[in-house]
């Protein structure tokens, strides 16, 4: 019999939600589902993050989200074994790398092999604000933010941020804060994958 941890652990209940298992895990998870209680409120809890990151605060459905609901559920996930809420202070003008050093420097905060397009871990979620390290491979899709303020501070990596219309060419160290209601693009212009702090505050 399969061990019931690790088949909560591995990855195929989120696929299962997400809609991207293949028809072989779908009768499996299926068929733990039926013989196992935890294996259905797990899968409730995910289907209640889903709902969370699906009502995104931007205008459609976009690539974000898929990465943000992942995050999302890895975050849970990560609390559940114990690990302490993060409290990552505000970005602003004056942050720098260091004021996030605490999760820079960990080993499990690092940007896989193989992911695509945009891989994201969350390091602090309240009410007030939600702080996640990012890396990104090509491009965000066009956004509006109307109850929150995003903000990005760069740590490696270039990319360009188009809000509406005047690009700002953006570095190692660069902070920026997109105003409410101003459509933004993110286009990374280097050869690597841009990392980054990212962070949504509301408004």
């Amino acid at each position: 019999m399969k061990n019931i941890d690790s088949f909560i652990e591995s990855g195929i209940l989120e696929m299962y939600v997400l809609g991207l298992a293949s028809a072989e895990e779908l009768k499996e998870v299926e068929e733990m589902s039926a013989a196992h209680e935890e294996v259905r409120r797990e899968i409730e809890a995910i289907s209640e993050v889903l709902k969370v990151y699906g009502t995104s605060k931007t205008n459609a459905i976009n690539g974000t989200v898929k990465p943000m609901i992942l995050a999302a559920i890895d975050y849970e996930e990560r609390l559940k074994k114990g690990e302490k809420a993060g409290s990552p202070s505000i970005l602003n003008a004056g942050s720098t790398a260091a004021d996030y050093s605490e999760w820079l420097n960990r080993a499990d905060i690092v940007m896989p092999d193989n992911f695509n397009g945009m891989h994201v871990k969350i390091i602090g979620y309240t009410a007030e604000a939600s702080t996640a390290v990012v890396w990104l491979q090509d491009e965000t899709p066009y956004e509006v933010h109307t109850d929150e303020h995003e903000k990005f501070l760069i740590l490696e990596g270039t990319c360009d941020i188009d809000i509406d219309g005047t690009v700002h060419h953006m570095t190692p160290g660069c902070y920026m804060s997109i105003p409410l209601h101003a459509g933004h693009i993110v286009k990374v212009t280097s050869h690597i994958p841009c990392k980054l702090i990212l962070q949504r505050v509301a408004a």
